[in-house]
């Protein structure tokens, strides 16, 4: 059955739909070495594969990081195909049923995947520059990398939790599959109806996805009540709830995760609340408070946070000039610069905000002007300048 396209789903393209088709050919020499460097750091970094990876375990780790890398970065770039292939998505979910029946948590397969995010992404960007390719086409492979590996996650997240749900009550089984099904990239509306049935669960309009961090989940199944379905995903307590109407509603929610170091995401139609999801977990990279928080509260924080080594290469560029400072002169150079871009150059206001004179001030501008030159004048040199020095306090 097709769904119908409503005003609040609308379809949007793969992100490696935008890669140029060419690039495959650009980064297709680099696979070989980068399955090698992802095979041997895996025991390496994470502690519960410290073991060698041989075996049937180990074909399956070395078949899933093949299958994943020749389809993201050879099959897929410049078209709009799903991630997967049957026989692709299957490997991941086979490798997430495998780590349920051996008692362990999901979070080790879930870190692995995200080293082999990060070790792709170093290994393409550094390709990539050396072919020159333009900046924007970087920031696209990074987003491409990113949802494939989340994509590859959620399969693994799929096939554990559906070995786990044999282990559960009907109902539970029932609440489980169907916060499963609405996390999914593509909802089967018929199969969450169905589900929603069974589980005596009435579908919200709008959704939110929250996240806490295990250490803190005692008790919040209580808390959020049963118009919540919640479980544990990659070291995380995942929820979702529906979309707090009045502002009451939002305060008793915010009242029933107090003193937890929880964030919410944007309200979406259930048919896409993964996409709530995926919002709030961008922030795992912001520094944690034991209180609720909204993404949509924290956007520029959780953005910077999410793209850290981006924005730290982006920082070594756009501060270069500032190499041969010593380390005060660079700290009050730094804090000058900012209070500049924040008021738009008014002295006055710089001059109080940093406690100096206004002359110092000048002092000062003087000395970036001469350092910086002309990338004080560029728009969007001023506009990267902000986002680096911003990011020093995330």
């Amino acid at each position: 059955m097709t769904t119908p396209v409503t005003p609040d789903r609308v379809s949007r393209p793969q992100p490696w739909a935008q890669l140029p088709p060419e690039i495959s050919a650009t980064i297709g020499p680099v696979v070989p070495e980068l399955v090698a460097t992802i095979i041997r750091n895996i025991p390496r970094e994470i502690t519960e594969y410290a073991r060698p990876l041989d075996g049937e375990f180990g074909a399956a780790v070395r078949r899933g990081v093949e299958t994943a890398l020749q389809r993201l970065l050879i099959e897929l770039p410049g078209t709009d195909e799903p991630p997967f292939t049957p026989e692709g998505r299957a490997i991941y979910r086979t490798l997430g049923i495998g780590e349920a029946r051996t008692g362990r948590s999901l979070e080790a397969l879930l870190s692995a995947y995200r080293l082999g995010a990060r070790l792709t992404l170093r290994s393409v960007s550094e390709a990539a520059l050396e072919a020159g390719l333009d900046a924007r086409v970087l920031l696209n492979v990074g987003e491409a990398i990113f949802v494939y590996f989340d994509e590859i996650s959620a399969a693994s997240v799929e096939g554990f939790a559906e070995e786990q749900s044999r282990q559960m009550g009907e109902r539970d089984r029932a609440r489980a599959a169907l916060l499963n099904s609405l996390l999914s990239t593509r909802v089967d509306e018929i199969e969450v109806r169905r589900l929603a049935a069974r589980a005596g669960w009435v579908i919200p309009d709008r959704l939110i996805a929250l996240v806490v961090p295990l250490e803190n989940a005692e008790g919040l199944r209580l808390r959020l009540g049963d118009r919540a379905l919640a479980s544990a995903r990659g070291g995380q307590a995942v929820a979702i709830v529906p979309e707090p109407s009045t502002p009451t509603a939002h305060r008793e929610l915010e009242l029933a995760l107090a003193g937890r170091s929880a964030w919410l995401g944007p309200g979406r139609p259930w048919t896409a609340v993964n996409e709530s999801l995926r919002a709030t977990m961008q922030t795992l990279g912001v520094p944690s408070v034991d209180e609720p928080r909204w993404v949509v509260d924290h956007v520029v924080e959780v953005v910077l946070a999410s793209q850290r080594e981006l924005v730290a290469d982006l920082a070594e560029r756009r501060l270069a000039p500032l190499d041969e400072a010593g380390e005060t002169q660079r700290e009050r150079l730094l804090e000058t610069l900012e209070a500049w871009l924040r008021w738009r150059g008014e002295r006055k206001k710089i001059a109080e905000e940093l406690h100096v004179h206004p002359q110092t001030v000048g002092y000062r501008l003087g000395q970036l002007r001469e350092l910086f030159g002309n990338a004080l004048e560029d728009p969007q040199s001023r506009f990267e300048l902000e986002l680096v020095l911003r990011a020093r306090h995330s």
